[in-house]
């Protein structure tokens, strides 16, 4: 008999929520699961939302921009959410024990919503790191009081979460190890890199991913997020985690163990992959992506990262170590430096920059709930908006001169 469950997906308009519908018409169509998709959050994207939900017969939607819920032309029996907090009053509305909620929301937008849903009994598939990166210390302590899975859709972390089982306590594991492609810029001068436009920033060597994340991996910031999220996921200390570079992205990750033993996982670059086991988990259900063909995989390259090229690596290491607010810091620095970027303010070497400068100018206090995490943010992203302020009025000075 097919397995039926109720599904939200937080994002469905993005890279991450248009996979995880293509996986959830395939196990459909297998026969393994039958997902019932009651709600579905997005930015701006109402042409794309408004197709989903007459596809799915949805029982609700948010848009989290006011404007451009104006233009909903999508099914009238829909509930519309809108506003910023409109994925958050989606879940409070509908979500229910035993649900699974994708979170595929970008940034610390998706925060909130995960919160809900987990305070609602759902079980989370997450793909969001910077919930976990800025707020990892009361979104799993409430997972673990509501007795809740979160189970991780980033590549690197589904991979250390399956090799994990090859464990039978936590003191067999030696480190974990996550790799990272590399970027666009991997060899790349570091002169050159710096001064990088965003069309450069944006072709990555492997992934087809939306644009913060594919800035994250030029920078290498996004392996920064990836070794805090990790330290949470599995709660291990700084000095049990760390990352290498392997550019064909065939090793999502490794865990070695204390015997000497080295366990990882292999598959193509393709993100239906961890979607479809994080859907269908603790079963497996017949691959929707492609398989690896051995015959054709002739290298595997491994290196260590350069830290005086991609400098935000460490400042994981940092993060984990100071605890606190630091997280949500550094989150919101790096997001805030992303969008000046994007928008041509700053220079792409100034992304790393801007964050550590953000970590030393901001002191990190203990995380009492929710509210203090969102002011640390708040407090990152003023900062760095007055700090590229403040570099372009002395640019424009130097420029006079």
């Amino acid at each position: 008999m097919t397995q039926q469950r109720r599904l939200f997906v937080l994002g469905s308009t993005g890279s991450i929520g248009e996979n995880t519908l293509e996986v959830v018409r395939h196990l459909a169509a297998e026969g393994s699961i039958n997902y019932s998709v009651i709600g579905l959050a997005a930015g701006s994207n109402v042409e794309k939302l408004a197709l989903q939900a007459n596809k799915l017969g949805c029982a609700a939607v948010a848009i989290a921009h006011s404007n451009a819920a104006r233009q909903w032309r999508g099914p009238t029996a829909c509930q519309l959410f809108s506003g910023a907090d409109s994925a958050l009053e989606l879940v409070k509305a509908h979500a229910r024990p035993g649900d699974l909620v994708m979170g595929a929301m970008v940034g610390a937008a998706g925060i909130a919503p995960i919160l809900a849903a987990i305070e609602a009994g759902c079980d989370i598939a997450l793909a969001n790191k910077e919930t976990l990166v800025a707020a990892g210390e009361i979104v799993t302590e409430a997972a673990r009081r509501r007795g809740v899975s979160i189970i991780p859709v980033d590549s690197e972390h589904s991979a250390v979460f399956q090799c994990l089982r090859a464990a039978t306590t936590p003191k067999e594991v030696q480190r974990i190890v996550l790799t990272a492609s590399g970027g666009p810029f991997r060899n790349t001068p570091k002169d050159i890199m710096n001064c990088a436009v965003l069309s450069d920033a944006l072709k990555h060597p492997t992934w087809s991913m939306g644009r913060k994340v594919t800035i994250d991996s030029a920078s290498m910031m996004n392996k920064a997020l990836e070794i805090i999220e990790a330290h949470w996921l599995f709660d291990l200390p700084a000095e049990k985690i760390d990352a290498v570079i392997h550019p064909q992205s065939i090793v999502h990750s490794f865990v070695e163990f204390v015997d000497g033993s080295v366990v990882a996982q292999l598959s193509p670059p393709d993100m239906r992959l961890p979607i479809q086991l994080a859907l269908t988990w603790p079963a497996r259900a017949p691959r929707c992506a492609k398989a690896l063909d051995w015959t054709a995989l002739r290298t595997l390259e491994f290196e260590p990262i350069d830290v005086d090229r991609f400098p935000a690596v460490q400042l994981a290491w940092r993060v984990i170590r100071a605890g606190g607010t630091s997280g949500a810091i550094l989150n919101a620095a790096n997001e805030a430096a992303v969008d000046a970027f994007s928008l041509g303010s700053i220079h792409f070497g100034e992304i790393s920059t801007l964050v550590l400068a953000a970590l030393d100018a901001i002191p990190a206090t203990a995380v009492g709930d929710l509210s203090t995490i969102l002011h640390a943010d708040a407090q990152a992203r003023a900062w760095v908006q007055s700090e590229v302020c403040r570099l372009r009025v002395a640019d424009a000075h130097s420029g006079a001169q």
